[in-house]
């Protein structure tokens, strides 16, 4: 009876040992504690916002990508909006107002007697091309109160195909002519050219 104890003993001992010995080389190939962040962060959700990368885009302004904004597309992600709001105009508020002829209008304006949240109605000011680009990237961040649930439009050219389409909708804003630059950008590019050409060496 004493050797058997002993044969049990001995195997819980051994199947112990097993069990540490797997944790440890797993901790090993797996580099739990690697100090180099992986290359991709979890998972990417559509339509959120990446601390991380930040906007697609994000260096250009506004007025840059209004420039090549396309209407048609603007008007294709509207239909993710479509679920809580109407654009027609006259039309009827939903879960969120009418938008038409948001664009250029007073924020948190009067739409037929939608009733906004208290942090969005403090924030003052017209629906321009700036401030509807800050709410369409996260509503949240632009109003923490908002009663919007819409996480916000990550990719920054996208915001600017859905501002043009609101403003072609009853919208008051004036769009950027055509194929505009930023002046800082076209400068830039034209004096590159001409610091190279100083830099070259005498041949």
């Amino acid at each position: 009876m004493e050797d058997r104890n002993n044969t049990i003993a001995g195997w819980a001992l051994f199947s112990g040992i097993i069990a540490l010995g797997l944790g440890s080389l797993s901790a090993h190939y797996f580099l739990a504690d690697k100090p180099e962040r992986p290359e991709k962060m979890g998972y990417e959700i559509e339509g959120v916002v990446s601390s991380e990368g930040g906007d697609a885009g994000g260096a250009e302004s506004i007025e840059v990508r209004l420039a090549k904004a396309d209407v048609a597309k603007g008007e294709g992600t509207f239909k993710k909006c479509q679920s809580c709001h109407t654009i027609t105009p006259g039309g009827a508020n939903g879960i969120g107002p009418n938008l038409h002829g948001i664009a250029g209008d007073v924020v948190a304006g009067a739409r037929g007697g939608f009733a906004y949240s208290a942090d969005l109605k403090a924030k003052g000011g017209n629906w321009d091309w700036a401030t509807l680009d800050a709410w369409l990237k996260s509503p949240k961040a632009f109003a923490a109160g908002t009663k919007m649930t819409f996480a916000g439009l990550a990719d920054a050219q996208e915001r600017a195909n859905v501002i043009l389409y609101l403003n072609s909708q009853g919208g008051k804003l004036t769009p950027p002519a055509p194929g505009a630059a930023e002046p800082a950008a076209a400068d830039a590019a034209a004096e590159a050219p001409a610091a190279e050409a100083s830099e070259a060496p005498a041949q």
